[in-house]
This record gives C-alpha cells, sequence and structure tokens, in this order.
C-alpha cells in the first residue's frame, strides 16, 4: 500500500520542524515547502521580523536534510503582497484595524498552498500551528489546542469542510515545552530558536512609520478629534495612525486620561472618551464563514473572542449577523476578527464590521 503523502510547510521555526519530523516517524512520506514571501533585506537600520527571512528558508532547508526528506521553495512574493501587504494598507486607510497573521493563512497558506499541494500529488497540507482536527457524524470540526496559551484556533476560523478534510495540524494534541523536548529528541537545530510573534513587513515592528511611508500623506489627511459629548478637542495626525483602546499618543491634554472609541472615515474624525465609553454592548460583523459550512439556527448563544488573545465573552449572535455581548466588552475593533466557539469547537467567525456604542 502507498504512503499517504504530506506536504508540510516548513517556516524555518522549531514548530513546523517538529511537525515534519512527527509525520515522519508516523509512517507518511513527508515533504517540506518553504513559501518565499518578500525580497527584503536586514540592513543596520532596518530589520524585519517573522519567519520570512532567508536565514528562516536555510533553517528548513537543514531541518529537512536532518530527517531525510525533500525540501522545495515556492515564490509567493507576488501573491503575498497583493492578499497580505496591500490587505494591510487598505485596511488602514479604511479607518480599520487589520490582522495579516489571519489574512496570509487565509489566502496563502491554506489557499494558494493547499492548492499547490494538491496538485503535486499531495493527500494532505501540515502546518506547525497549535489546533486540532477532529471528525464526527457531521464533518471535520476545528478545535482548540491542548496548550491553552499557545491555541491558534482564532487564525484559522475561516477553514472549511473542504479545506479541513485536506489539512493535519499534528502539533494540537501537545505543550510548547514539549514540543521543544521532541526537537531535541529529533536533533533538529530549531530546537531553541525563539518564537516569532511580529509582523514579518513591518521593519522594526514600527507600523506607524510603515504607515508614514507606504500610505501617501493625501490618503490620512489630519482631523477633529471630538470627545464623545461632541466637544472638538484637537486634531489628529490621520486616522491610520490610531486604533480603538489607544490611550498613549494622542496629543491632547484635558487632565484625565483619555481612549480612542471610534474612527470615523466619513467625517476623518477621532471619537475620544473615558475609559468606560471604550465598552460596547454589541457588533456588527461581516464577511461570516461557518466551519461546519452551514450557518446554524439564529438566535445563537456561543463563547466569543474579538481578538487573538481576548478572553472569550459569552455572546448571541443574531440572524442579522450582529453580535450581543452577555457583558459589554472593551476594544470592540473593526477590521479585527471575531471567532465564535461552542466548547473547543470553532462554529465559525467573521470581520467585525463596527462596534455598537451607547454614545451615537
Amino acid at each position: 500500500m502507498l504512503k499517504e503523502k504530506v506536504v508540510v510547510a516548513m517556516s524555518g521555526g522549531v514548530d513546523s520542524s517538529v511537525a515534519a519530523a512527527l509525520l515522519k516517524e508516523q509512517g507518511y512520506d513527508v515533504y517540506g515547502i518553504t513559501m518565499k514571501l518578500a525580497n527584503w533585506q536586514d540592513t543596520e537600520k532596518r530589520k524585519f521580523g517573522g519567519c520570512c527571512g532567508s536565514k528562516d528558508f536555510y533553517d528548513a532547508r537543514s531541518v529537512a536534510q536532518t530527517l531525510g526528506i525533500p525540501h522545495y521553495s515556492l515564490d509567493y512574493v507576488d501573491h503575498f503582497k497583493t492578499t497580505v501587504i496591500d490587505y494591510f494598507k487598505d485596511s488602514y486607510k479604511n479607518a480599520e484595524t487589520p490582522n495579516p497573521c489571519i489574512a496570509c493563512n487565509n489566502h496563502v497558506k491554506f489557499d494558494r498552498l493547499l492548492n499547490q499541494a494538491l496538485a503535486m500529488g499531495a493527500d494532505y497540507l501540515a502546518t506547525g500551528h497549535y489546533a486540532r482536527i477532529e471528525k464526527n457524524k457531521d464533518g471535520f470540526v476545528l478545535q482548540k489546542a491542548v496548550d491553552a496559551g499557545k491555541d491558534q484556533s482564532y487564525v484559522l476560523y475561516h477553514l472549511g469542510q473542504q479545506e479541513l478534510s485536506h489539512l493535519m495540524f499534528p502539533l494540537g494534541g501537545y505543550t510548547k515545552a514539549e514540543i521543544r523536548e521532541l526537537a531535541r529528541k529529533y536533533g533538529l537545530k530549531t530546537a531553541d530558536k525563539p518564537d516569532s510573534y511580529e509582523i514579518c513587513f513591518v521593519p522594526n515592528l514600527d507600523y506607524k512609520q510603515f504607515v508614514s511611508e507606504e500610505i501617501p500623506a493625501n490618503e490620512r489627511p489630519v482631523g477633529d478629534i471630538r470627545h464623545v459629548n461632541g466637544e472638538i478637542l484637537g486634531q489628529h495626525k490621520g486616522l491610520p495612525y490610531y486604533t480603538v483602546g489607544q490611550r498613549e499618543g494622542l496629543g491632547i491634554a484635558v487632565g484625565r486620561p483619555l481612549y480612542v472609541v471610534a474612527l470615523e472615515k466619513q467625517t476623518n474624525t477621532l471619537v475620544v472618551g473615558d475609559k468606560g465609553d471604550v465598552f460596547s454592548e454589541a457588533a456588527i460583523i461581516r464577511s461570516v464563514t461557518w466551519a461546519m459550512g452551514k450557518a446554524p439556527e439564529f438566535p445563537c448563544q456561543v463563547s466569543v473572542k474579538i481578538r487573538s488573545r481576548h478572553t472569550e465573552a459569552k455572546a448571541r449572535i443574531e440572524s442579522d449577523l450582529s453580535i450581543h455581548f452577555e457583558t459589554p466588552q472593551s476594544a470592540v475593533t473593526p477590521g479585527q476578527t471575531a471567532v465564535f466557539y461552542r466548547g473547543d469547537a470553532v462554529i465559525g467567525g467573521g470581520v467585525i464590521d463596527r462596534a455598537v456604542h451607547s454614545y451615537v
């Protein structure tokens, strides 16, 4: 019987390295692929983070050699620019706060790369994400990882039945400490390599400098800073420089802390208020996907995360795709993602279109 063929997306980090090692040990026919996503190079003044650098490519190749598996590179530079970098800039121009990691997963890893792997004759694409896939009588279920501190189900919410049927997440049942120990056991050079959390295409982690360089001044005009009570307090530097919940760097002083409550694109106004004004009882979402392939019956009771590190909140989803929180939530941010859970299972999710504020 022929072994099932698995393509592993190898980023050069410890997680994808161990994913490849585990699958080979389990008897699969394993191939490694590393995606080339950009042409940038570190300089003394401009350092890039993430998992896209030349060193990461060579680390991935070294691990493949250690494991004795084939390793290939695919050039996705243009596709990454269009679907991730341009999306990132457009979100800020539209007075929203983007999530580039979700865009990369959605359009690069689990679209372009998955289709490429299947075209190569693979049965599955595997990654080093911390999540689990289970199968029941109704289909495939995306589940949280065992290691709650590393769980990445939030950034995978968009996966549907077709994608889940061809994916493997070998690390979902392990803790991060166990993965590093396995890397040492397998003799992988990435065993003690630090985790990467940065946005890979933003130099020096300075997104404001990136905005200044990549978004023309006429697309980020100055405008009024307005308190929720209607009082004009000053002028902002351009809406792309701010996000909901921000307190520092507002450039105004009123004798007490103020927070960004909303970015109003139509009037080019930055709305600020006291801490309590940042809380919302509801939100409207768009571009919703359901992991089981169909919407649940409404109203639907779920737990929802509105940021990757946000504590889940109990909520009700109505058929008009409005979320009503049981307890008001802070900094419900347009452009970010709301992901719905029942227990450990991902139900679905969508992009936050707007928060419902009491001041309006």
